[in-house]
C-alpha cells in the first residue's frame, strides 16, 4: 500500500470524523493490505485533523479476542476524551454502541525507542486503573460488514472516551471479571457474565508501549489506556444516560442527548 493510498484514505476518514459523516464505499484499491498499512492509516487521520481537531494523542484503545489472541490498538485523539458525567450528541455518532472498560494510566514516561521494554519494566509503571466507558462508532456506512483492516484503521472503530476518576494501582484488582453494573436510564443491559475478551487486560499493555514506542511516540503519564470492553457492546435507541459501576473503582456516566 503505497504512500499516496495511505495519505488519500486517511485524509477521507479524517474529513468524515470531522463533519460527523460516513463513506459510502470503499475502493478495493484503499482496504489496507496489512496491520502495518492500517496504523499508518491511523496517524494520516490524526495528521490531517491535526489543526481541526485537537488530534494529539490523549490516549489509546487496546484490545485482543482471546486471552491468548493477537493484540491491536488505535491512538485516541485527546478532543474524544471527556470527563465522567460528560453531554454528548448522539447524533454524532452513526452507529452508536456503548461499552464499559477499564483504564490505566503509567506513572511514568517510555520515551521512544528502538529496543523493546520488557513486559516487567512495562507492568511495573502502572500507576493508576479507573473506569470509562466508550462510545464505539464508525466512519463506514455499511459498518460492521466492512473489512476488518479497513475498521482498523478508522482507529479501530473509536468514537469518544468517557474519562472516570482514576485510583492508585493495586495487582490484586479483579482484572479478568471484576463485579460491576452497567445500565442506562436505571435498567441493566449487561447480558452476560462481565469478562474481558483479551483476559487480563494488563497483558496488553507491553505490546502498547512497544507498539507506539518503536513508531517514535512516547508513552506518557497523562495518557489513558483504555482495554477493552468487559459487558460488549450496547446500542441505545434514544436519549439517556448510561452509568457504569466497577467494583473497586469510581463510577462513571455519560448522558447522551
Amino acid at each position: 500500500m503505497n504512500a499516496s493510498i495511505t495519505s488519500s484514505l486517511g485524509q477521507r476518514l479524517a474529513e468524515a470524523r470531522a463533519s460527523r459523516a460516513t463513506l459510502d464505499t470503499l475502493p478495493p484499491a484503499q482496504i489496507p493490505a496489512d496491520a502495518d498499512a492500517a496504523y499508518a492509516i491511523q496517524h494520516e487521520i490524526l495528521r490531517a485533523c491535526n489543526d481541526a481537531c485537537n488530534a494529539r494523542i490523549g490516549g489509546w484503545k487496546i484490545g485482543a479476542k482471546s486471552a491468548s489472541g493477537p493484540i491491536q490498538g488505535a491512538p485516541l485523539p485527546a478532543s474524544d476524551l471527556h470527563p465522567g458525567g460528560a453531554r454528548i450528541a448522539r447524533d454524532g455518532f452513526k452507529p452508536l454502541g456503548l461499552e464499559l472498560e477499564v483504564a490505566f494510566r503509567f506513572a511514568r514516561r517510555f520515551e521512544a525507542a528502538s529496543t523493546p521494554y520488557s513486559d516487567d519494566e512495562v507492568l511495573a509503571a502502572i500507576g493508576s486503573i479507573g473506569a470509562t466507558i466508550e462510545i464505539v462508532a464508525s466512519r463506514y456506512a455499511a459498518w460492521p460488514d466492512v473489512d476488518k483492516l479497513a475498521q482498523l484503521a478508522d482507529l479501530q472503530n473509536h468514537g469518544a472516551l468517557i474519562v472516570g476518576e482514576f485510583t492508585p494501582y493495586r495487582d490484586d484488582f479483579p482484572f479478568v471479571a471484576p463485579s460491576l453494573r452497567f445500565s442506562f436510564d436505571g435498567q441493566d443491559v449487561v447480558e452476560t457474565a462481565p469478562a474481558n475478551p483479551a483476559g487480563d487486560p494488563r497483558r496488553l499493555l507491553p505490546w502498547l508501549v512497544n507498539h507506539a514506542t518503536s513508531r517514535g511516540i512516547a508513552v506518557t503519564p497523562e495518557m489513558v489506556v483504555t482495554a477493552g470492553s468487559y459487558t460488549g457492546m450496547f446500542f441505545p435507541r434514544d436519549a439517556g444516560t448510561a452509568s457504569g459501576q466497577i467494583e473497586g473503582l469510581a463510577p462513571v456516566s455519560v448522558t447522551l442527548y
